[in-house]
């Protein structure tokens, strides 16, 4: 099996797991929750510092849930976030999505949050979570798409923002705008019944914006992303300080508004 070789552009810096400890199943795999049932064997798939796990967890309990990450610094997170929340019904193990280390049909339920935009291989990693799913499972795919999000009040910078996250994380082996393409990709990996959807995330409150524009402002200066921004030659220090700048100036917006649409498909096995 061909191994990993794309570059995780975010990194896990402070403000990216800001971000990803503010998902839920409730907000993030809301299109899942109608197919969970008690006892169900699930498996997480880059499941980062373990938020969206522990629903999943609660909703299959007494179920088991296997949560992979190729970080086992992030692994550490999610157990501490589950062990905190009192859910003991998760095992944590390192994994690369491209060859999973399970046998076929382990799992009922195979599920990736903002996985295959970030991946070398998107195809070739349904395949291996359709592998793993048994027969009359569900595999479960959420992406966002870069490209189409959008906002309000043009706040010069922005855009800036928009195309140089593209070129980066293009150039780091993923896909940014993976969520229209999900479909295509489930099709390529041989699933026939598929269902696909989408759904967006919403950042207009005086509290959400506030706290959306100022993780994407730190993110742009001092995470991963901004390192392999500087390295690849895509944007020199002063440009990203512009761009946290135009970050803090939108969010100051008493109008702003921003929407995160995502891609989701649901792909029977």
């Amino acid at each position: 099996m061909p191994k990993e070789t794309a570059v995780y552009t975010h990194g896990h810096h402070e403000s990216v797991l800001r971000s990803h400890q503010w998902r839920t199943a409730a907000n993030s795999a809301a299109y899942l929750i109608a197919e969970l049932r008690p006892g169900q064997a699930v498996l997480d798939v880059g499941c980062g510092p373990g938020t969206i796990t522990a629903d999943l967890a609660s909703l299959v309990a007494p179920g088991q849930v296997t949560a992979v990450d190729p970080s086992s610094d992030v692994l550490e997170r999610a157990a501490a976030n589950a062990a905190e929340r009192g859910v003991e019904n998760i095992e944590f193990a390192t994994a690369d999505v491209h060859a999973l280390d399970f046998p076929d049909d382990s799992f009922d339920v195979v599920h990736a949050h903002q996985v295959l935009q970030h991946v070398s291989d998107p195809v070739q990693a349904l395949r291996e979570m359709r592998r793993v799913c048994r027969p009359g499972g569900v595999v479960a795919a959420r992406d966002s798409d870069y490209a189409a999000m959008t906002w309000y009040p043009e706040v010069p910078g922005m855009h800036e923002w928009q195309e140089l996250y593209g070129r980066v994380a293009r150039a780091n082996g993923g896909e940014p705008d993976a969520g229209r393409r999900l479909l295509s990709w489930a099709r390529q990996a041989d699933f026939t019944d598929i269902t696909p959807t989408a759904g967006a995330w919403c950042f207009a409150t005086p509290e959400n914006r506030a706290w959306w524009s100022g993780l994407w402002a730190d993110r742009t200066i001092a995470s991963v992303y901004a390192e392999l921004a500087v390295a690849g030659g895509h944007a020199t220090a002063g440009q990203l300080t512009a761009i946290s700048e135009a970050w803090h100036a939108w969010g100051a917006e008493p109008d702003a508004w921003f929407m995160v649409p995502h891609g989701e498909v649901l792909c029977r096995v």
